[in-house]
């Protein structure tokens, strides 16, 4: 496999960096390298200056107004845009509803949705996981029940899910609910698209260790839902929960992210001291940091023969699978190495200490500032997506077949 860039490829990678250090608000950046939690316009600036330049869509093929760019081309975009600090594309609609719509919705659902979605318009959220029903997908109680009115078909939709990302800021949900409870478990569940202010949606937010808020409960109270919003066919849901779900895999693995973070690391370890000298001269942490770059590259290998299968429309299969669980590991490996090398200084993150006093000193220290929050966060990597379990068990299933 050739890794080496073309001249135009190497000038993409120009361009795309460029354009990046034009567009992207300084103040945005700053708070991506340090690992700070971004609002809701931070993002959506990028996403706005993308969607103007052409650029949001991402693996998305054209006649869906995607870039149609190639696997390599992907890669590069993902790579360049970290390393300059920029947000993360929220991927819940771009990089796994957008797929479902485009694979199984039909065209009134794709001419109304996908261009709301490239634009930014649409804010998307995941409602997959329930109290009880995690890794255990399958056993999920959301209840949508079909009914009719003088306004037509629609489904009440009564139920909770959680851990949902960023539902705090999102206009619509896509939701797996149960239709019917005959057979398997798998066979009852459909796929709904649910407007966020529909009334009867409340949103309470769960606040983590590091004291964020970036996780939520969604609840359903007599939610109503019109038929319309059901994508492909009732009871059909588990299917496309399934690739819905490969995609998100090998968005996980997040190599351009790594990479960010192994600079960083790079950073902190020259600064910090062991023994009088510093850290990365130090034989055994050099070590651990250059076999989590040895798997980083490997990673990336196997996510450019993936996204090379997407290109050619085959949908991921167990290599997913493997992506997830290795980009998940290397992450809280890189997050472990980064507390460590920060030492004494990834105390948590105190809020009051922005102001001044005693803890101002080494929060004003941009190398170790988020660095407790970092790790807390990347705690989940190895769970969200499917468990890395899960992951191990799809992969003797499929590969070994057992």
């Amino acid at each position: 496999m050739d890794l080496s860039y073309s001249d135009e490829q190497i000038a993409f990678a120009q361009d795309v960096r460029e354009f990046a250090r034009a567009n992207l608000d300084p103040r945005v950046a700053k708070k991506v390298l340090e690992g700070a939690r971004l609002d809701r316009e931070d993002y959506l600036g990028w996403h706005r200056a993308l969607h103007k330049k052409g650029w949001v869509g991402v693996g998305w093929p054209k006649q869906f107004g995607g870039t149609g760019w190639d696997s390599t081309y992907q890669h590069i975009f993902d790579e360049v845009t970290a390393d300059e600090g920029a947000p993360q594309l929220i991927p819940f609609g771009l990089r796994m509803v957008a797929p479902v719509i485009m694979a199984f919705g039909n065209k009134t659902q794709q001419d109304f949705y996908l261009p709301k979605i490239l634009s930014g318009e649409h804010w998307w959220c995941q409602g997959y996981s329930e109290p009880g029903s995690g890794s255990d997908l399958a056993s999920l109680k959301t209840k949508a029940e079909r009914a009719s009115d003088k306004s037509g078909d629609h489904y009440i939709v009564n139920g909770q899910k959680t851990w949902t990302t960023l539902g705090q800021f999102a206009d619509w949900i896509f939701c797996l609910v149960r239709t019917s409870s005959e057979g398997r478990p798998q066979e009852g569940i459909s796929f709904l698209l649910i407007d966020m202010k529909t009334p009867g949606i409340t949103v309470r937010p769960i606040i983590m260790l590091d004291q964020e808020h970036e996780v939520n409960e969604v609840w359903f109270d007599n939610v109503k839902v019109p038929v319309e919003n059901l994508v492909g066919e009732e009871n059909k849901g588990w299917t496309y929960a399934k690739f819905l779900l490969s995609h998100e895999r090998t968005g996980i693995a997040g190599v351009g992210r790594c990479k960010r973070i192994v600079k960083r690391l790079h950073h902190v370890a020259k600064q910090s001291t062991s023994n009088g000298k510093p850290l990365i001269e130090d034989t055994r942490f050099r070590d651990r940091l250059a076999q989590v770059e040895i798997e980083l590259r490997a990673l990336e290998i196997t996510l450019l023969r993936v996204l090379d299968a997407e290109r050619e429309k085959r949908a991921p299969g167990p290599e997913a699978s493997l992506l997830k669980i290795k980009g998940s590991e290397i992450q809280q490996t890189l997050t472990e190495l980064t507390m460590m090398a920060a030492g004494p200084a990834a105390l948590p993150y105190v809020r009051e200490g922005e102001g001044g006093g005693a803890d101002a000193a080494w929060l004003s220290n941009d190398a170790y500032r988020y660095a407790s929050g970092t790790y807390f966060n990347f705690r989940k990597t190895t769970i969200y997506g499917g468990s890395n379990e899960i992951q191990r068990n799809i992969i003797t299933q499929m590969v070994l077949g057992l």
